[in-house]
């Protein structure tokens, strides 16, 4: 009967840290801080108009909608969210515009959205930002030519921004994902122009 009692406990056990494991947020990787020799995302970039449509979230047809935008005033450190069940607050660190000034340092990159938010990226950062009471923890640096940007916020979405220029330089393609556990909810791409 005890050993009965001992193989219960050990299964419920075992079920516990089996379910825990599998609801545990996932691990960014770490990326390199050393820019790739000719790459520098400095100038200024003005987005393409037609190349700012569709989306597309995984399994479904692409839509015509726009990239969420917020407001470009931060929440004050006083103001505090309610909790939304289902929802990722991850989306509060998505920054757009269709203007960008984007300086590039040795140690990392300023973006300056319509010349009203300005984002500071460090290369081979691993830190925790926050914006007003919302926290998540940032993971950016380079992956060959290209810099990636993972931002997760504390239920585990992960919103990726991979930065990349094509045409010789002329061209900057940002390519953005959020994806919660195996889902993607939500994928765009935006083309800016050199201007």
């Amino acid at each position: 009967m005890h050993m009965k009692r001992n193989s219960i406990r050990f299964i419920c056990l075992a079920c516990v840290l089996v379910i825990a494991a599998c609801a545990q947020r996932p691990e960014l990787l770490p990326r390199s801080a050393a820019t790739p020799a000719g790459v520098d995302l400095s100038g200024s970039w003005r987005i393409r108009v037609a190349a700012a449509g569709p989306l597309a979230r995984e399994g479904e047809q692409p839509q015509t909608i726009q990239i969420p935008q917020r407001s470009s005033s931060r929440r004050p450190q006083e103001q505090r969210r309610q909790p939304r069940s289902g929802s990722a607050d991850v989306w509060i660190f998505l920054e757009t515009g269709k203007i960008l000034r984007i300086t590039q340092t040795r140690d990392g990159l300023f973006i300056s959205f319509d010349r009203s938010v300005v984002e500071e990226y460090t290369f081979g950062e691993n830190r925790t930002v926050s914006v007003g009471p919302i926290e998540a923890q940032r993971v950016s640096g380079w992956v060959g030519h290209d810099l990636v940007l993972d931002t997760m916020d504390e239920q585990g979405a992960v919103l990726t921004e991979i930065w990349a220029l094509e045409e010789g330089g002329a061209v900057l393609v940002r390519d953005i994902t959020v994806t919660q556990g195996a889902q993607q909810l939500f994928s765009a791409q935006q083309v800016f122009d050199k201007a």
